[in-house]
């Protein structure tokens, strides 16, 4: 190697070794430089998550102040169940799942036939025991005459009976005393004899003439009173004629059908229920929520159907008893140990709004905020 290829090595040997020697010192520049951004960081974002959360605190503090909410809260509404009053199978479904229904609307035929023969035959009695009554009217009319007329027999008989008794006794005193003979004495007497029997006979003919009025007047009595019941039994057959044919109680909705055409259902057995339109939701506040809350407050109201949708509402009522004090079974805290626990009261909240166009329906949960303050 010469001379001068041995210079040119060594002059890029100490090029490179400074230019190495700037590039360290350059990175050592650049840490020292960056050390003091990265301690501001470690010190600037920890205070500005301080800071947010302590505003996001204050917000909800002075929230809470104001609104009043909980997530133990409903849509509530009348469910109607619908269940035959008569037995028997279903001829005619005229509804199917989730169809809408007006009042009125017929929903169900059950079949007839049975109760329109019973019916038939109720009528066939009443029209019987009406005939009878008939009967016991003449019978009661031809009794009263009868008894008239055995009243005139009476009378006859003992004007009768009197005359002869005055004549017997006339030709007694006279036969005594030997004015008049023994022939007219015995003929006055037969005559009283004869008086005394008609106007006994008559006598008995009008007792019994009384008891056969008074028979027909009780038969008449027993048979209006048969009437009464069969023209009972006769609008009981038409009732349970009527229930056959099951119309909706209700504007609303089909829910909950379990029975198909042909079933054969049994009195008071469900059916299918109708929901209606008009919904409300029932919150449970925790007792110390409401100590500012009364009626006639707005409330917002978030529906988790409708996650982007603020409903407007406000406080119907506040129940008189605790969820627990109306429940089935009752708490006894006088018995046993005793745990106190925060009781909620049931607060009736209505829309203010038309929700019809919605699909708002029992039983969806709901967060209701009520502004207190």
């Amino acid at each position: 190697m010469s001379t001068d290829e041995t210079k040119n090595n060594n002059e890029e040997i100490q090029k490179q070794e400074t230019e190495e020697n700037v590039d360290i010192e350059t990175e050592s520049n650049e840490e020292e430089d960056n050390r003091p951004s990265y301690k501001k960081k470690r010190v600037i974002v920890p205070a500005v998550t301080a800071i947010i959360f302590f505003l996001i605190g204050i917000y909800f503090m002075i929230h809470s102040i104001y609104y009043q909410s909980t997530d133990d809260a409903f849509v509530e509404g009348h469910i109607v169940s619908v269940a035959p009053r008569v037995a028997g199978p279903v001829e005619q479904m005229l509804i199917t799942d989730n169809q809408p229904v007006k009042k009125g609307d017929l929903l169900i035929v059950i079949d007839p036939n049975d109760y329109e023969v019973k019916l038939a035959q109720a009528k066939a009695k009443l029209a019987e025991a009406k005939a009878s009554l008939n009967i016991s009217e003449k019978d009661i009319t031809k009794s009263e005459s009868g008894l008239e007329e055995s009243g005139h027999d009476v009378v006859s008989t003992k004007s009768k009976l009197d005359f002869a008794q005055k004549d017997f006794k006339r030709y007694s005193s006279m036969y005594k005393e030997g004015i008049t003979s023994k022939q007219e004495y015995d003929s006055s007497k037969t005559g009283l004899t004869v008086a005394q029997s008609n106007y006994n006979s008559a006598i008995e003919k009008e007792k019994a003439a009384k008891a056969m009025l008074e028979s027909a007047k009780a038969k008449k009595e027993a048979t209006l009173a048969e009437i009464e019941k069969l023209e009972a039994e006769v609008k009981e057959d038409e009732l349970n004629l009527s229930y056959t044919k099951i119309y909706a109680p209700q504007d609303g909705l089909i829910t909950n059908r379990n029975v198909e055409q042909g079933n054969y259902v049994q009195i008071a057995q469900p059916m299918f229920a109708i929901v209606p339109e008009k919904v409300w939701i029932v919150a449970n506040f925790k007792e110390t929520q409401l100590t500012n809350m009364k009626k006639g407050q707005p409330v917002n109201i978030k529906i988790d159907t409708y996650p982007g949708k603020k409903f407007k509402g406000r406080v119907d009522s506040i129940q008189r008893a605790t969820g627990a004090k109306a429940s089935l079974f009752p708490p006894e805290n006088a018995v046993g140990s005793y745990v106190k626990i925060v009781q909620r009261v049931p607060v009736k909240i209505v829309f203010e709004e038309d929700i019809s166009k919605y699909n708002i329906v029992p039983g969806m949960s709901v967060v209701p905020e009520v502004k207190v303050k």
